[in-house]
């Protein structure tokens, strides 16, 4: 199960008696009770700039250092429903796709981690531009394709998982010791596309969007091999749009 957060203060909320409430009194899944009661925010007027600065005395208390708190904030808070700039992606196509066989660099992470600043995948990403690793994989299907792949998952969306980025290959005749291989299984895939802008922000908005679609469309994942497909889209990286497949029961 993905967890929730409240789409304004990012606060998680483990159970209902965290969300706020309409002005029925339902409960409001996507805000807590401390920013939303009676159908509106309490602090209507409050600035995305201010909701950091007083999330941060909150973290402080949890044992997070104030300048860690307030890096996971700015990368974070951005995101939410009530601070994002765009609108939320559309609806997924469902696909049918083959198995494949990648390979390029690993490493392991979680998405606990990448929310603070030892986050690991963005030095990722600089390790294969700048080591060049994409004119290094041999037997590419397409090199015009870059793939971002999450795999081997230790249970779900909250758990450890292999984060690697190279591209699809033939079947290798030979492993490297600098690459991993990686066999991804034939799937059905849930494909998002995201809005078209700036990489490092369409796609962790993409993602917000993609595990809040999760928790109500009753589809469920088998995290099997997910991936993040950089194609041709991608050559202006201020105006790129970029397919996530998310392989489904």
């Amino acid at each position: 199960m993905n967890q929730v957060f409240c789409q304004s203060c990012g606060m998680p909320m483990k159970e209902s008696s965290i969300f706020g409430t309409e002005l029925t009194g339902e409960k409001n899944k996507e805000f807590c009770l401390y920013c939303y009661e009676n159908g509106e925010f309490k602090q209507p007027n409050m600035t995305m700039e201010e909701m950091i600065q007083f999330c941060i005395p909150f973290m402080v208390e949890e044992g997070i250092k104030e300048d860690e708190a307030l890096t996971i904030l700015q990368k974070s808070i951005p995101y939410l429903k009530r601070w994002r700039k765009c609108h939320p992606i559309s609806e997924p196509k469902i696909v049918l796709k083959d198995g494949f066989t990648f390979m390029g660099i690993n490493t392991r992470t979680m998405n606990a981690i990448e929310a603070t600043p030892e986050g690991v995948i963005p030095s990722m990403w600089e390790k294969y531009y700048t080591g060049q690793i994409a004119a290094q994989i041999p037997n590419q299907v397409n090199p015009q394709h870059t793939i971002a792949l999450y795999s081997n998952y230790e249970s779900d969306v909250s758990s450890e998982y292999d984060f690697s980025i190279g591209t699809e290959v033939e079947e290798p005749n030979q492993s490297s010791n600098d690459f991993v291989i990686k066999t991804i299984p034939a799937s059905n895939y849930a494909v998002f596309t995201t809005n078209q802008g700036k990489i490092t922000e369409i796609v962790p908005m993409a993602w917000i969007d993609i595990w809040k679609w999760f928790e109500t469309s009753g589809v469920e994942r088998t995290y099997t091999g997910d991936f993040e497909l950089y194609d041709e889209r991608c050559v202006d990286p201020d105006q790129a749009v970029v397919d996530i497949y998310i392989a489904i029961k």
